[in-house]
């Protein structure tokens, strides 16, 4: 059986991706507010500086400078969105690309118009992860800074994804579908990830009927009109790990 909606619980999200995508992300939301907010969920790094994991309440940031590491409570976060991930059933998950692996939360689904919080803890036969390097002013869109992406394959690691599916109304705001973040459990990498291969583990799909959005009040996101006017940028810089 499909999970239910959580009475009352709210997924929080501080600023859009649209914004991200056109060079915005001056300001942010603090580390200890969002964690305040949930105990689960993903972000990136202050001027797009890495990829974040907010897990059991801690948030990780991956980044270039070396391992996965715990972030102070006063960093900010352009970029984040959080749960408290409710007590829900596992389902068991084996043997499948990142295809089926969307399959398989798409299938724990409560309803499409729905926002999910979806995490997999277990071994994956392989992970595709990237994490971005840090900017300058003037901050260049997410799509320049994008093509500087480092990618890391690794096989055989076991960890934790941590994900939202969206629905697809809410393309801009956030990424439509499925959006996964990664963490090994050794804490020797992390990041966005773009594919993977699920050997087994446990898939837990949250339902969620409340979305509490956060906007930046800083100078340079008031002036910058967002429009979403082009899908494609989105699929483009956010790869596979935007399925479904």
């Amino acid at each position: 059986m499909p999970p239910t909606p959580v009475p009352g619980a709210a997924v929080t999200q501080f600023a859009v991706l649209d914004a991200l995508l056109a060079g915005a992300y001056e300001s942010g939301i603090r580390v200890g507010e969002a964690c305040a907010l949930g105990d689960f969920g993903l972000g990136c790094v202050e001027q797009l500086g890495g990829e974040v994991v907010i897990l059991d309440a801690a948030a990780i940031e991956c980044t270039l400078d070396g391992p996965p590491a715990v972030m102070r409570m006063d960093e900010t976060l352009p970029f984040a969105i959080v749960c408290r991930f409710p007590d829900v059933a596992a389902i068991d998950v084996g043997d499948c690309d990142l295809a089926g692996f969307a399959a398989s939360a798409d299938a724990a689904l409560t309803s499409r118009n729905l926002f999910h919080a979806v995490r997999f803890d277990g071994l994956l036969a392989e992970v595709r992860v990237r994490v971005t390097p840090r900017q300058r002013h003037p901050l260049p869109p997410l799509a320049e800074v994008t093509e500087h992406q480092v990618e890391t394959v690794a096989r055989g690691i076991r960890g934790t994804l941590v994900g939202f599916w969206t629905p697809a109304i809410y393309q801009g705001i956030a990424v439509a579908g499925l959006h996964l973040h990664f963490l090994s459990d050794d804490r020797s990498l992390g990041g966005h990830v773009l594919d993977l291969a699920v050997a087994e583990g446990e898939l837990r799909v949250a339902a969620f009927a409340r979305f509490d959005l956060r906007l930046p009040t800083d100078e340079l996101f008031l002036r910058t009109e967002l429009t979403h006017a082009e899908d494609h940028r989105i699929v483009a810089v956010e790869g596979g790990g935007a399925a479904g």
